[in-house]
């Protein structure tokens, strides 16, 4: 192909069900918010995968059944390569969890890069493993494709060294024990669209709830990170889908020396069987559990106490954040249940009104952008995230920089 063909940046969002892709134009300035196409393949390895992107409905795929992930990378490059219309991918960008305390700038992938991303898989055991397979796939198959990496521990540079340090013998901090924080591309668009739609009051004491399948809070000041609920793992902090959120370690030591369960017991245990779905044995999706408040019995009691917890870790934590910024100007809810699921917003707020919040009924009902009444002391807003704008932005720029 000739290189005066336009050239597109391809961002890859690769998790252990699903692989989100979206295209945005090289040279673009400013880089636009909305990609020219995005999509997905969602349900790998389960029984029923589908695809679906800008303009198709979701359609069922058959992938191979012993490399799901491989067959699915495969489908995405050859959807996209019908919708070039002669344009080339020059440049993939990939969001990956874990940085660790080497990687926390976006960085071109190299064979040694992986293999040092690779020893964090333990660290973010759901996701890491599988942007590292999409990247080694391609260095492969596609070595004239540039690569780079952003890291979602990149955002949470700026926390203190008070917020990283965990208390442990401080050898633990030496060997790279710490606390890294998450969500951090998320975050990152926060801390371009807030101040666009709330202005210098953005700038202030804000608090971001991204609520997902897994989900973390992030307190900002300045538009920087200065604390976070998310640490050292994907475990830590809130309650979440299947995921325990912080725990007393007792507990652990509990499992282990008297219940006698294995390691990978336990693992199991604290990434996929707790959390919403654990509790509620139910779903790990608030909308679903909240169907079955109402339900006779045991079924209807778990539905009721998991809810109740999931919204007890938010705002305990909610509170914790605002105590280290010193008060509160902006509530910020964002990612799939924070956008979407109006009566985990609800509870939230309720719980939080000697704050001075005041909830918007009607407003929140409809997901609008604000969500508090005037009269509220602090603002409560939504704001849905962009990852992938992120990561092609910082792609962007490394793009020129280099």
């Amino acid at each position: 192909m000739s290189n005066s063909q336009p050239s597109l940046i391809l961002v890859l969002n690769c998790g252990s069900s699903s692989i989100k892709f979206a295209v945005f134009p090289v040279d673009a300035d400013p880089l636009p918010r909305t990609p020219l196409w995005n999509g997905k393949v969602q349900g790998i390895g389960g029984p029923a995968p589908n695809f679906g992107e800008s303009g198709v409905e979701p359609f069922p795929v058959e992938l191979d059944a012993e490399h799901p992930h491989t067959a699915a990378l495969q489908f995405i490059q050859e959807r996209i390569s019908k919708r070039l219309d002669g344009r080339r991918v020059t440049t993939v960008a990939h969001r990956v969890v874990h940085g660790g305390s080497r990687y926390w700038a976006p960085t071109l992938v190299t064979q040694q890069m992986l293999d040092d991303l690779r020893s964090y898989i333990p660290l973010a055991p759901l996701h890491q493993p599988f942007p590292l397979k999409a990247m080694g796939l391609l260095l492969e198959q596609r070595p004239d494709i540039v690569q780079v990496a952003c890291f979602d521990t990149a955002f949470h540079h700026s926390l203190p060294k008070v917020e990283q340090i965990l208390p442990l013998p401080y050898s633990a901090w030496e060997r790279g024990l710490r606390r890294y924080g998450f969500h951090g591309l998320s975050y990152d668009y926060m801390s371009h669209a807030l101040p666009e739609r709330h202005g210098d009051l953005a700038r202030g004491r804000t608090i971001v709830a991204h609520l997902g399948s897994g989900a973390s809070l992030c307190a900002m000041q300045n538009l920087e990170s200065v604390a976070t609920t998310m640490g050292f793992s994907a475990l830590d902090g809130l309650m979440m889908g299947t995921r325990t959120g912080s725990l007393d370690p007792g507990a652990l030591l509990y499992l282990v020396e008297v219940e006698r369960l294995s390691l990978e017991e336990v693992g199991s245990t604290l990434y996929n069987q707790s959390g919403l779905l654990g509790v509620s044995g139910i779903s790990a999706e608030p909308r679903v559990v909240v169907k079955h408040e109402n339900d006779p019995g045991e079924a209807g009691e778990r539905a009721r106490i998991a809810l109740a917890l999931y919204v007890r870790r938010i705002v305990r934590e909610i509170g914790a954040l605002t105590a280290v910024l010193g008060g509160l100007d902006l509530l910020v809810f964002t990612a799939g249940v924070g956008e979407h699921n109006a009566f985990v917003r609800e509870r939230v707020c309720r719980d939080l009104a000697f704050l001075g919040i005041k909830l918007d009924a009607d407003a929140n009902t409809i997901n609008a952008p604000v969500i508090s009444t005037t009269g509220s002391r602090v603002r409560v807003a939504l704001e849905p995230t962009n990852e992938e704008w992120v990561a092609a932005r910082c792609t962007q720029k490394l793009m020129i920089a280099g």
